[in-house]
């Protein structure tokens, strides 16, 4: 599972929070290595550095093999808890999306093979 972290040019420490984020969020996203390619994340300041309630904002989009993405939005008072939030958000919606895939492709069918 590749993990691409793209920030806005407000974000001061670019590389130590890339690497931050990136063994954050593999950590939380583990159990789906084997179905996500790619996590892409985008950290921005919403505020141009002013201070603001909740003015960090986080986007994962993990791209699944053979599957359409799956996105989540996190904001935050911190990077470090807009980061965490979305993490958290986007393992539920792989779960649930991982889930219904694998109930689709396990159910049998309601039809009869003598039915015309």
């Amino acid at each position: 599972m590749q993990i691409h972290v793209n920030t806005d040019d407000s974000i001061q420490g670019r590389e130590r929070l890339a690497q931050w984020v990136s063994t954050e969020v593999s950590g939380v996203l583990d159990r789906f290595s084997a179905q996500v390619t790619r996590v892409e994340v985008h950290l921005a300041d919403e505020n141009k550095g002013k201070a603001g309630e909740r003015d960090k904002r986080c986007m994962m989009e993990a791209r699944l093999a053979g599957q359409q993405p799956v996105a989540v939005t996190q904001q935050a008072p911190t990077l470090e808890e807009a980061v965490t939030g979305a993490a958290e958000k986007l393992e539920r919606a792989l779960s649930s999306t991982l889930g219904r895939l694998r109930d689709q492709a396990g159910r049998e069918t309601i039809r009869r093979e003598d039915e015309p």
